[in-house]
């Protein structure tokens, strides 16, 4: 079945000029070179706004679209408005192309509205400013518990569900702000405060609202397990406030833009993204790349030097496209080869950075890790995502991808396997480097949370056994 985008764009030669219906979208930049990230030397610059990044290196050619709020560009049907809300930016209507109703077109103004007012809060939020919203209003208690909360900003058992309504929705850009100055980077780097609040309100504003999981609720929920993570003794005397920084800035952005469906979806509808990074690491190099345009568009780095923005881009990149669940195994036996050989050296700086991968990806996968009642949560919410792709696909009549399927699967089951194949084996090998009590804590909640699950799924067996047995007395 061939299937039909709305948000379908043309793949621009990049030594032809730019059509001016596409520089007047949000944002189209172009880099002439990998050298040319954060400002280096003469990048092509197409306008300044958000939108597309026109990306070429020596051994890449992309086209990066941004998918972000009031993005409006051609299709079949005319000019559509790129919501960043919509799921999972494929327009099935345009399989049948029906007449525009009344009822479409004022939807299409509400949605312009709250475009306007999701711009209007952001702006405001950054500049420090209340919403003007009475039912967004928070009292000082509230903000004052959020203070409170911020104190133990190391614990384990920190409650990102509880510090995301405290904040007013804002817990990524309140969390990852206060760490920024817990670990000094704003002094080391010399950082302006309103460059970095703007930043930080720009990420949270790229996570889709409407996602149950990949949202900017787990991005914070991450940042605070990398932060614990960084606070373990054998890594907080070896890295370095680089190290720091790469840590925390990819743990805020390495979901940036999840459309709230898996790679085997965007691959399987022949999505624009799938096509652009040929299939491999489809997700994490947008998020990869859609971090670089908000800390180009931010300025955040822009007084340093142009080699050390570079580097900042590339390392970015190099730890956000290992949180690919796909890569698993390869991260896996390449952690235990070099611990049972004793190799890590944390004073080599390629050391570090590969415990920076792996802390990265446990603190990804980490909510069976989590006390019952936030990882429950977490389970729930992933599965629900998992669900809804599951029945996109099933009223499109494509092959339902695995897991997905709410008619054969359920939540334990999902939990059960992911907890025995995926994050027991990491977590086993993340203790044997840093066998810490945190270390042991997260072992013991994911037997706690496994043996939990497995009693929710005898509970159901038996409650669907006794419903067979209450069924043939009655025949």
């Amino acid at each position: 079945m061939a299937l039909c985008y709305q948000y379908q764009l043309p793949v621009l030669p990049l030594d032809r000029p730019v059509p001016k219906h596409v520089l007047s979208r949000r944002g189209a930049i172009s880099f002439s070179s990998s050298s040319s990230l954060f400002g280096c030397a003469n990048p092509r610059v197409l306008s300044q706004r958000r939108g597309a990044i026109s990306y070429e290196s020596s051994d890449q050619t992309a086209l990066y679209i941004r998918m972000l709020g009031d993005v409006r560009v051609r299709s079949r049907a005319g000019f559509q408005p790129e919501r960043r809300d919509s799921h999972p930016y494929v327009d099935f209507r345009l399989l049948h192309l029906p007449p525009e109703t009344g009822e479409l077109a004022s939807a299409r103004k509400i949605r312009r509205l709250l475009s306007f007012q999701r711009y209007f809060r952001s702006t405001h939020l950054f500049r420090g400013i209340s919403s003007w919203n009475s039912l967004c209003i928070l009292d000082d208690n509230y903000s004052g518990q959020a203070m409170c909360m911020l104190e133990k900003d190391g614990s384990w058992n920190f409650d990102i569900f509880l510090f995301d309504r405290l904040t007013n929705g804002n817990s990524l850009v309140t969390l990852t702000f206060h760490l920024f100055k817990y670990h000094g980077l704003i002094e080391h780097f010399h950082l302006d405060l309103i460059k970095l609040r703007r930043f930080l309100v720009m990420v949270q504003e790229d996570y889709h609202r409407n996602n149950p999981y990949h949202n900017a609720v787990h991005a914070a929920d991450v940042t605070q397990a990398m932060h614990c993570y960084l606070k373990e003794a054998k890594l907080a005397k070896s890295v370095s406030p680089w190290d720091v920084l790469l840590g925390l800035l990819a743990a805020a952005t390495h979901d940036m833009d999840h459309p709230g469906v898996n790679q085997p979806f965007l691959i399987k509808t022949n999505h624009y993204l799938a096509s652009l990074y040929k299939n491999t690491s489809v997700l994490e190099n947008h998020h990869w790349r859609s971090a670089v345009c908000v800390l180009q568009e931010s300025k955040l780095f822009a007084h340093l030097s142009v080699e050390e923005s570079y580097q900042i881009g590339s390392q970015l990149g190099s730890l956000i496209l290992a949180t690919d669940i796909s890569r698993q195994n390869e991260f896996l036996s390449q952690l235990r080869t070099r611990l049972d050989r004793s190799d890590l050296c944390l004073d080599d700086a390629g050391h570090r950075h590969f415990m920076l991968q792996i802390a990265l990806k446990c603190a990804d996968i980490s909510n069976p890790c989590r006390p019952w009642e936030l990882s429950k949560q977490w389970s729930e919410k992933v599965c629900q995502e998992f669900f809804h792709q599951g029945d996109i696909e099933r009223r499109h009549k494509l092959a339902i991808s695995q897991l997905c399927d709410r008619h054969t699967e359920t939540v334990a089951n999902i939990q059960i396997g992911f907890i025995t194949y995926v994050a027991k084996p990491l977590f086993v090998e993340w203790s044997r480097f840093c066998n810490t009590t945190l270390s042991q804590t997260m072992l013991g909640h994911l037997s706690l949370n496994n043996a939990s699950w497995k009693g929710l799924l005898q509970e159901r067996t038996r409650s669907g056994d006794d419903a067979d047995s209450t069924c043939e007395e009655m025949d």
